[in-house]
């Protein structure tokens, strides 16, 4: 579930994050977002993508039930008898598979938004 909040709250992200109960995992430099989930370990658990583009704080907000349960493989290259290798990504997973299937709608998406919404919007207050 994406959704856009004004920031004006003079607060760096992390600390920010933190005020909705969100933990810092990576950040992600080439797309330019911060990555935090909630709780910090286990499962199920919200994982929230966040870009800050001018004074907006972009959300991107799914569930994830479990973890990944298997890597999906996908050929990378052949080696030299012509075999297909497969490129096993850093976290994991293949690279270019989903780690995993999120919820990014529904009921209990959606009211994690609406609280995320509501104590950043009493925040400025």
């Amino acid at each position: 579930m994406r959704f856009v909040l004004k920031s004006s709250l003079g607060e760096n992200v992390y600390n920010l994050m933190r005020k909705i109960g969100y933990f810092f995992q990576r950040e992600d430099k080439e797309k330019k977002e911060f990555i935090f989930t909630r709780p910090p370990k286990g499962y199920p658990r919200f994982h929230l993508y966040l870009k800050i583009k001018n004074e907006n704080l972009i959300f991107n907000l799914h569930l994830d039930q479990k973890k990944p349960i298997y890597p999906v493989r996908s050929p990378s290259r052949n080696d030299l008898d012509g075999r297909r290798l497969w490129h096993l990504a850093s976290n994991g997973v293949y690279k270019g598979v989903p780690a995993h299937s999120g919820e990014y709608e529904g009921e209990i998406v959606g009211k994690e938004a609406e609280r995320i919404k509501e104590i950043l919007e009493n925040a400025k207050n």
